[in-house]
């Protein structure tokens, strides 16, 4: 099976139909699709970042289904936008997900494209990729990319910038931005190289093949396959807020080769000092 480009949106419509226009969008507030009217004006239709709410659980949800969840280049600063929001919120997990089966297909090539003679575009989307990215990965609550469907390019970089991924059975991967004629930012390397090793790393980016979620589970890509994570979210929902985050902090310190760290060191002695940690004693002497 050929695998698809780096971030391939749908086919163009036929002459005179209405079609997605991403390279103009907003870059400010929350990010919206637009359609172009045969008079060249721009209508609104839907924001395509969804962020829900439920019990202590977080949801951000990819909603583009007419491109696959392709991520504009504008959206990019929209997603740094709403992850800010779950940062201001009172979540204690985050699910990152997609709509309608998939979960993304990438950056939109389109966009790609239309940037090609404008380098401050160019240096201006790689920087807000990476801001948004960066920003996912400083969250201090657990955070877990939920895959169905297609994970292409960009899309595996936004998976990879969550703690777990859990893959669905219908779930592939592939990054391809060889086949196209581009590369892969250099964080996106590391990140992939440091999950599946330099040669499992190679071989995806050099060969731009799609794989199954079964085979990225057995290379490390993936954590778990579905089902169970429901399992998974009710446990980490369950546990203590605080400890989470502390040891979030001495996960992200031991990926960073730090053997030791007087911040991990202060939180360690904090929690058996707190409140939490006697509290969560007594609850379990009483079962």
């Amino acid at each position: 099976m050929i695998a698809p480009t780096f971030a391939r949106g749908p086919s163009p419509p036929p002459d005179g139909a209405p079609r997605i226009h991403s390279a103009g969008l907003s870059r400010i507030g929350q990010p919206g699709l637009f359609l172009r009217d045969k008079d060249g004006s721009a209508r609104h239709v839907r924001p395509m970042f969804r962020l829900e709410r439920h019990e202590g659980q977080a949801r951000l949800i990819l909603d583009r289904p007419e491109a696959r969840n392709a991520i504009p280049t504008a959206g990019w600063s929209a997603l740094s936008d709403r992850i800010g929001e779950v940062e201001a919120g009172d979540a204690h997990m985050l699910v990152v997900t997609g709509a309608h089966g998939t979960f993304c297909a990438g950056a939109d090539l389109d966009d790609l494209v239309a940037m090609r003679d404008d380098p401050a575009a160019i240096a201006r989307f790689r920087a807000d990729m990476r801001g948004a990215l960066d920003r996912l990965l400083a969250l201090p609550i657990p955070t877990i990319a939920l895959i169905e469907g297609h994970c292409y390019g960009a899309g595996v970089a936004l998976a990879m910038a969550c703690d777990i991924r859990i893959a669905s059975p219908t779930a592939e991967f592939a990054i391809t931005p060889a086949r196209i004629g581009i590369s892969y930012p250099q964080e996106d390397v590391h990140r992939l190289v440091a999950l599946v090793g330099p040669g499992q790393a190679a071989r995806m980016l050099f060969g731009g093949q799609m794989i199954s979620g079964e085979e990225a589970k057995h290379i490390g890509l993936v954590e778990t396959n579905m089902p169970g994570e429901k399992a998974l979210f009710e446990a980490i929902l369950a546990n203590d807020p605080e400890s989470l985050a502390a040891l979030k902090q001495a996960v992200a310190c031991a990926g960073q080769a730090l053997r030791c760290d007087p911040e991990a060191d202060r939180r360690f002695d904090a929690l058996i000092g707190g409140d939490a940690m006697a509290q969560r004693l007594e609850a379990l002497r009483r079962k």
